[in-house]
C-alpha cells in the first residue's frame, strides 16, 4: 500500500490541533511531568535541520511519559526580546514587535509541521506586555528585598528597615556593597534621601557605579559573554570598558548557595564544573597595607596568606578610584595613558590573556605589615576590580603571572616556600612544601601556616581571615529600545518602583531606536513616559515638574530576564492576579527534564537558579532549584559545498583537477548541488549571484563536483538544510526519526540528506506490515511465540533506550523487529497494536493513522505503554554446535530446559555422535549451557 506521508502527517496535525490533544490539565490527581525545551529565540531566518534535534529528543520523552499515566507539561515559548530584532528596526524603521512576530509565525509554522506535542494554549513570549509585567513584578520584590547573613535568606527590606530603626548597624550581617555604621538614633534623625540611599547599599535590585562593557556602536552595555576579542558577539563593533551607573542583581548573595545545590541536580559534569568555576569560590585572607605618604590603605584579598613574607609589590587593577589618588605627578602621564588603552578591554579578555605583560607604576610605595619592606604599586590589567578588592600583594617566587610581571620590571623575587627549583627563572606554586624566610612561620606547613598568619593579621587588626567569590553581581541594565522596562521613576535622583496596580509599564512608542542627541537611552525618544504620582498613571514627558510628575528610567532590562522565571509562567499562563498560583507551582514543582546547549552554562542557568531561589525565599514557590535533569544535545553539522576558483579569474575548476591549478575555495549554497549528489547545477549557479553570471567551468567528465567538508551549520556557510523541504519529501515522521538515528544526543554529528532514504524506507516496511497489498490486514488470531518473543524484545530495549535517552539505539531496534516480523509474515493484532504503539513516540503521525485504521476512535497518545513479559523471552530450544577435538562437525536442537548432564547424555546418543565415536568412549566432554558442547575423544 503507498505510504502517502503527506496526506497523513496534514490529517493528524490538523486532528491535533481541532481536539487540542496537548493540551495539559491542571487536575493534581495524576502524578506530573515536566519536560522543557531551553527558550527560543525567533530568528529571522527560521529553523535550520540543526535546531529541532533537543526539541525531537523531549517530544519523545514527553510522549513515552503520557504512555505511561503522567500528566505532561510539555510547554512552548519565545524568548522574543533581543537585540537581532532592535538591530533591524534601527537599520529600516519597522518596530521590532512586527519583525518579531513575523518570525514567530514562520517558527510556528515549523515546528507544527514536525508534529511536536506542545500544550500550545499555555505559549508565552516575553515581549508580550502580559508577560513583562510578570518581570517587572519580580524585580519590584527584588528592589523591595535584602539578603540575610544570620537566616541565609532574602527577606523583605521593611524588616532591615524595622532593624535600623531599634538598633541601627549594631549586630547586622547582611549582603552590601560597602559596610555602613550607624545607631538608631542617627537612622530615624536621617533624611528619607539618606534613607532611600543607605538602602540602596542593602537591595537585592540596587544602583550603583559599576564598569561595564559598552558598545557605542550597538548604543548598549554588553554582557561579557556577548563580548568576544574585545568586540561585539553581534556585529563585531569595537567594546570599551566604561564607569556608568547601571542597575544590578545582588547574585553575589547567593553564591554559596548557588555552589551547594549543584550537588542536588543531575546535570553534565562540564555543565556543573563550569558554574563552579564562575562562581570561583576560595578562602584566604582579607588584609591592608598602608601607603607610604598617604592616608589611604590598600586593602588585598589573598589565598595564600602564608606567602606575605614574600609579597614584594602590589599591584592594583586601573580602574581602581586609589590609583588617582597615589599616582604621583611622574607617573601621571605613563599612568592615564595605560588606563585608557585597558579600557578598549573586556574582562573576559584581560583574565583570558596569561601571555602578554602589561603595566605603569604609580609612584607610590606600600608597607609590608610583617617584613616592613617597601613595595613598589603598579597597575597592571591582569587585575580586575570586580574581583577581591582590585588589588593584589605580588609574591613572584610562588604565582606565575606575578613572575613574570617582575621579570618584566625588575623586581625583586623573594623565595618563601621551600624549593630546590631556582625562583628567579620560574615560580614555584606547590602548596605541598614548608615556609623559609618567613619569620615565625618557617617550617610550618601550608594549612598550619594559614591558620597562624591568619591569627596574626586579626591581632595585628589589619585584616581577617574571609571566603571570596570570582562571581560578580549581574548588571541588569541595557542601554536600548527592545527590552522589558524597568518600572522605576526618580524623586530627588532617588530610585523609587511603581506601584504594582501599575503594572505593565508598557514600552512606549519612540521615533526612532539610538540613544539621544544627550546620549539617553533610546526611551528618552518617547514623548508619553513620565510618572504623575499624584494620579499613579504615565503621562507626557513635558509634564515633568519634579513635584508630582518624575521622569521614569530610560535603560530596558537586560535579555537574561524573562527567560530567569518563564518555567514558572508555564503553570498558569493565563493567571492575571499572581505570576503562577501556589497550588500549581507546588504541583508542577521542578522541571523533570531541561534540555538545550551548553552556551546557556554561565547565563540562563545561573540566572534563573537565583531567581528560583530568591522567589522561594520570599515564599511565592516551594523547590530551590529550577531544573532537576538537564541533559545538553550536540551540535548537527553542515556539510559545506565548495567551488574552486582559479586565482584572477573568473574559471571555476571541478574538484579532483583543482590540485593543478592555484585556486581559492569558495562556499556554495548546498542548495545547487544537483539532488543528494556533489555535483553542481552549473546553470543554478551562475543565476545565483550576479558576481557568478558570466562564470566558466573547467569540468571533470563532464560534470562539476563540489568539495564538501563538515562544519557548522550556518547562513553564513551556505549550508543550511531547511526542515520544511524534508518534511516535504521525507515526512516530519522520517525527520524525527533520522535525526535521533545519526547517533547520541549529546554528541554532535554531520547531516547528510542522502541517509533519509534508509529512515523513510523503514516506514515504508513498517506500514506495509499492517497490509496485504492496497488492502488493510490485521488478523485476530493468536501470535505465536516467535512473534511475541520480537515485540517483546522490542519493549525491553525500548523502554532502556528511552530511560537513558539513548534514542538512536531505539530506531536500529524498531528497524530490526520490522525486519523480523515482515520475515514471520506477522499481521496479528496483538502483535501490530501495541508496535504502534511504541514506536508512537518516535512517528507520531503515522502511527496515529495505523491506530484509527486499527479501529480504534481516540489518539493512541494516551495508550498504556505495552509492558514487558521475561516469559516470551525464554528460550524453548536452544540450537548447540558440537565440536569434536577443536572442530564443528554438527548442530543440534534441544530443550532449553535440559541441564548439562541431560545434554550431554543426549547427544552422545545422537546418531551422528555414534557414528564419529566408532565405539569409543570420550575422554573429556564440556557442555556450557545455551552456548556450545565441546567433546574431546
Amino acid at each position: 500500500m503507498f505510504y502517502d506521508h503527506q496526506q497523513i502527517e496534514k490529517k493528524w496535525q490538523k486532528y491535533w490541533e481541532d481536539n487540542q490533544t496537548y493540551k495539559t490539565s491542571d487536575n493534581t490527581d495524576k502524578p506530573k511531568f515536566y519536560v522543557l525545551d531551553m527558550f527560543p529565540y525567533p530568528s529571522g531566518a527560521g529553523l535550520h535541520v540543526g535546531h529541532p534535534l533537543g526539541y525531537i529528543a523531549s517530544d519523545i520523552y514527553a510522549r513515552y511519559k503520557r504512555h505511561q499515566g503522567f500528566n505532561v507539561l510539555h510547554p512552548v515559548g519565545y524568548d522574543s526580546f533581543g537585540l537581532p530584532a532592535e538591530q533591524y528596526a534601527i537599520q529600516t524603521g519597522q518596530h521590532p514587535a512586527i519583525t518579531t512576530e513575523q518570525n514567530i509565525t514562520r517558527y510556528e509554522e515549523q515546528l507544527r509541521k514536525i508534529g511536536f506535542s506542545f500544550d500550545w494554549s499555555r505559549e508565552v513570549r516575553t515581549s508580550d506586555a502580559s508577560y513583562y509585567k510578570w518581570t517587572q513584578w519580580i524585580f519590584i520584590e527584588l528592589f523591595h528585598s535584602w539578603y540575610n547573613k544570620d537566616t541565609d535568606k532574602a527577606e523583605p527590606i521593611s524588616s532591615l528597615v524595622k532593624r535600623f530603626e531599634e538598633k541601627g548597624t549594631e549586630g547586622l550581617n547582611a549582603n552590601q556593597n560597602d559596610e555602613l555604621n550607624f545607631t538608631a538614633e542617627e537612622w530615624k534623625e536621617a533624611s528619607e534621601i539618606d534613607k532611600e540611599d543607605i538602602l540602596l547599599n542593602y537591595r537585592l535590585a540596587y544602583r550603583a557605579e559599576t564598569t561595564v562593557n559598552w558598545c557605542p556602536a550597538l548604543g548598549t552595555v554588553l554582557a561579557n559573554d556577548e563580548v568576544k576579542d574585545g568586540k561585539s558577539e553581534r556585529g563585531g563593533f569595537p567594546v570599551f570598558q566604561k564607569k556608568m551607573m547601571q542597575w544590578s542583581m545582588r547574585i553575589s548573595a547567593y553564591s554559596e548557595r548557588l555552589l551547594q545545590g549543584l550537588k542536588t541536580l543531575d546535570w553534565p559534569q562540564p555543565l556543573k564544573d563550569s558554574q563552579e568555576y564562575w562562581i570561583g569560590k576560595s578562602q584566604g585572607a582579607q588584609v591592608r597595607f598602608n601607603v607610604e605618604g598617604h592616608d589611604e590603605i590598600v586593602e588585598v584579598f589573598t589565598t595564600r596568606p602564608d606567602t606575605i613574607f614574600g609579597a614584594t609589590f602590589m599591584v592594583l587593577a586601573p580602574e581602581n578610584p586609589l590609583v588617582e589618588t597615589i599616582t604621583t605627578a611622574e607617573q601621571k602621564a605613563e599612568v592615564d595613558s595605560y588606563i585608557e588603552e585597558t579600557s578598549k578591554k573586556t574582562e573576559r579578555d584581560r583574565m583570558a590573556d596569561v601571555k602578554n605583560v602589561s603595566g605603569a607604576f604609580t609612584g607610590s610605595y606600600a608597607l609590608n605589615p610583617f617584613s616592613g619592606e617597601r613595595m613598589p604599586i603598579y597597575i597592571s590589567d591582569y587585575v580586575l576590580m570586580g574581583y577581591g578588592t582590585g588589588a593584589v600583594m605580588a609574591v613572584p617566587a610562588h604565582d606565575e603571572r606575578d613572575h613574570r610581571f617582575a621579570k618584566k620590571f625588575n623586581l625583586e623575587i623573594k623565595k618563601v616556600v621551600e624549593t630546590d627549583e631556582d625562583v628567579q627563572e620560574a615560580s614555584f606554586d606547590s602548596k605541598d612544601s614548608v615556609c623559609v624566610n618567613s619569620d615565625f612561620l618557617n617550617g610550618l606547613n601550608y594549612n598550619d601556616a594559614k591558620a597562624l598568619i591568619i591569627s596574626a593579621i586579626e591581632k595585628k587588626g589589619i585584616g581577617h581571615g574571609t571566603t571570596n567569590y570570582r562571581q560578580r553581581d549581574a548588571i541588569f541594565s541595557r542601554q536600548r529600545y527592545w527590552g522589558e522596562p524597568v518600572p522605576i521613576y526618580y524623586k530627588d535622583g532617588m530610585p523609587y518602583t511603581l506601584p504594582t496596580s501599575a503594572l505593565p509599564l508598557e514600552l512606549p512608542e519612540v521615533e526612532k531606536y539610538l540613544p539621544t542627541e544627550d546620549g539617553d537611552p533610546p526611551l528618552g525618544n518617547a514623548k508619553t513616559f513620565a510618572w504623575d504620582e499624584a494620579n499613579q498613571k504615565v503621562v507626557d514627558t513635558n509634564l515633568i515638574d519634579e513635584k508630582t510628575v518624575f521622569p521614569l528610567e530610560l535603560s530596558t532590562m537586560p535579555g537574561w530576564a524573562g527567560s530567569s522565571w518563564y518555567f514558572l509562567r508555564y503553570m498558569d499562563p493565563k493567571n492575571d492576579e499572581v505570576f503562577a498560583k501556589k497550588e500549581l507551582s507546588d504541583y508542577w514543582g521542578q522541571v523533570d527534564l531541561y534540555i538545550g546547549g551548553s552556551e546557556h552554562a554561565t547565563g540562563h542557568l545561573l540566572y534563573s537558579r537565583f531567581w528560583n531561589m530568591f522567589l522561594k525565599d520570599r515564599g511565592y514557590i516551594n523547590q530551590d532549584e529550577p531544573f532537576q535533569k538537564l541533559i545538553n544535545q550536540g551540535m548537527i553539522l553542515g556539510m559545506s559545498a565548495f567551488v574552486y576558483r582559479v586565482d584572477g579569474t573568473n574559471q571555476y575548476v571541478s574538484k579532483n583537477l583543482a590540485k593543478d591549478y592555484t585556486t581559492q575555495a569558495i562556499h556554495v549554497d548546498v542548495s545547487l548541488l544537483k539532488g543528494t549528489s556533489d555535483e553542481l547545477d552549473t546553470e543554478a549557479f551562475k543565476a545565483w549571484r550576479p558576481d557568478y553570471a558570466d562564470a566558466e567551468f573547467i569540468l571533470e567528465d563532464g560534470k562539476y563536483i563540489t568539495g564538501r567538508e563538515v562544519e557548522k551549520m550556518s547562513k553564513s556557510k551556505y549550508n543550511v538544510v531547511n526542515p520544511d523541504d524534508i518534511c516535504e519529501e521525507y515526512g516530519a515522521d522520517g525527520l524525527r526519526l533520522y535525526e535521533m538515528f545519526l547517533g547520541p544526543l549529546e554528541q554532535s554529528k554531520p547531516w547528510n540528506t542522502q541517509g533519509l532514504s534508509g529512515v523513510y524506507g523503514f516506514l515504508k516496511k513498517f506500514w506495509n506490515l499492517y497490509f496485504d497489498g492496497d488492502t488493510f490486514s490485521v488478523s485476530d488470531e493468536e501470535p505465536t511465540k516467535a512473534e511475541y518473543k520480537v515485540l517483546h524484545t522490542l519493549i525491553k530495549k525500548v523502554v532502556y533506550d528511552i530511560e537513558n535517552f539513548s534514542f538512536n539505539t531505539s530506531v536500529s531496534s524498531f528497524m530490526i523487529a520490522v525486519n523480523e516480523l515482515q520475515k514471520i509474515k506477522c499481521n496479528k493484532r496483538n502483535i501490530l497494536e501495541p508496535l504502534a504503539v511504541i514506536i508512537s513516540p518516535y512517528a507520531p503521525h503515522i502511527c496515529e493513522e495505523l491506530w484509527s485504521l486499527l479501529g480504534h476512535q481516540d489518539s493512541i497518545e494516551f495508550e498504556k505503554f505495552p509492558v514487558l513479559n521475561e516469559d516470551y523471552l525464554v528460550e524453548d530450544e536452544i540450537l548447540y554446535p558440537v565440536s569434536v577435538n577443536g572442530r564443528m562437525k554438527f548442530k543440534i536442537s534441544l530443550s532449553a530446559q535440559l541441564s548439562p548432564k541431560e545434554v550431554e547424555e543426549v547427544v552422545l546418543k545422537d546418531e551422528k555422535m555414534m557414528q564419529i565415536l566408532e565405539g569409543k568412549t570420550p575422554t573429556k566432554i564440556i557442555v556450557v549451557p545455551h552456548r556450545i558442547v565441546n567433546i574431546v575423544i
